[in-house]
């Protein structure tokens, strides 16, 4: 037994074993019209691309999954160690390769590729690397793929996003970095224990910058839909809200505390790029807070253009729409200063 130039199983005499065994149980018909074909394409296939590639084909989010990678022999051996386990999940067709030729047709490309900060080494020095290689990653999407919407996860997401906007000439609404989706959840989590209530009865956001400069929106936290300011005495606001300013400074420090005792992030990064992905090919149009282009927003409009992360609403074009949450006037400035933080290293950067 040997296999066809097509890859099906030859029997003897050169019996296509494959066509010889459907014609017998099965007549033949056209897909169904109705059934729309995904394809997600992730880029990069270290280790957050593989939880995220690995996420998104439990839940059963697309049709089929291409993986690029610069190291062709990781590349395929993560590609067949997929496969392998088609038998335990939803059917997915997996494909991987070098050639961004792969990619063609894809509804929604995952950017997870980026240099690694050396030891020593500046951020403003990582980031001139980062963009060399976005210069070779974003171009090659957007003529393989130009009717995609592109997600870019890698570090330091803000800025690369602007980046890859720039790079890619698509319109704003179809270029979202992943932004503080996860910071947002590790806030959540971050109340809901000190709470003692369900994570997912937690409403709360953090905006602004992915990083240092990011920004918790306290006033507008509510729990099972109620606003805490509407529970609380006024002498327990100032106490409150420094208890969740502790919180804050938890979720900025904790990716920092999982790269010191495991070496790397991935299982939430995973998951929080798999609803993403979720939100916008299924189209539910549900709001993430996730990096988009912010000027106009919140008295963001000088010093040039900024991409960081506001509540936005998801579905098949991309950013649908930004929600008009309130935001206190602390809020609101704390806002600017974390564009301004994000402006300052694209300006010493030249872009």
């Amino acid at each position: 037994m040997h296999k066809s130039a097509s890859g099906s199983y030859l029997g003897p005499g050169g019996l296509d074993l494959s066509q010889a065994f459907f014609k017998s149980i099965l007549h033949t018909s056209p897909p169904s019209p109705t059934k729309r074909h995904t394809k997600i394409s992730v880029i990069g296939a270290g280790n957050v691309g593989m939880a995220i590639a690995q996420t998104i084909l439990t839940q059963d989010i697309t049709d089929e999954l291409v993986l690029v990678d610069a190291v062709p022999d990781k590349l395929r051996g993560e590609m067949l160690d997929l496969q392998h386990a088609a038998a335990f999940l939803p059917r997915t067709k997996i494909n991987a390769s070098t050639d961004y030729s792969v990619t063609l047709g894809s509804d929604l490309c995952i950017v997870t590729a980026g240099a690694r900060q050396s030891e020593g080494e500046s951020r403003l020095n990582l980031l001139q690397r980062n963009l060399v290689m976005f210069k070779s990653i974003i171009p090659p999407l957007a003529r393989y793929a130009p009717n995609c919407v592109l997600l870019i996860v890698s570090n330091p997401v803000d800025v690369l996003t602007y980046m890859a906007w720039k790079l890619s000439g698509f319109p704003s609404n179809r270029v979202i970095g992943s932004g503080t989706n996860l910071d947002s959840s590790r806030f959540r989590f971050l109340i809901a224990d000190h709470l003692d209530v369900n994570t997912q009865d937690v409403q709360a956001y953090i905006v602004g910058e992915h990083g240092d400069s990011s920004v918790a929106l306290w006033s507008s936290i509510s729990i099972g839909g109620v606003p805490v300011l509407s529970f609380l005495e006024k002498q327990q606001i100032e106490y409150e809200k420094e208890t969740l300013e502790n919180i804050h400074r938890q979720v900025i420090e904790s990716a920092y505390e999982v790269i010191r005792l495991k070496g790397y992030t991935c299982w939430a990064i995973g998951y929080s790029v798999a609803s993403l992905a979720r939100s916008i090919l299924r189209d539910q149009r549900k709001i993430h807070p996730v990096s988009v282009l912010a000027n106009g927003f919140h008295g963001i409009d000088d010093g040039g253009q900024v991409f960081l992360s506001l509540p936005a609403q998801l579905g098949r074009g991309g950013v649908l729409g930004v929600t008009n949450v309130h935001l206190t006037e602390e809020e609101a400035h704390r806002l600017r200063d974390s564009a301004r933080t994000i402006l300052e290293v694209q300006t010493e950067l030249g872009i």
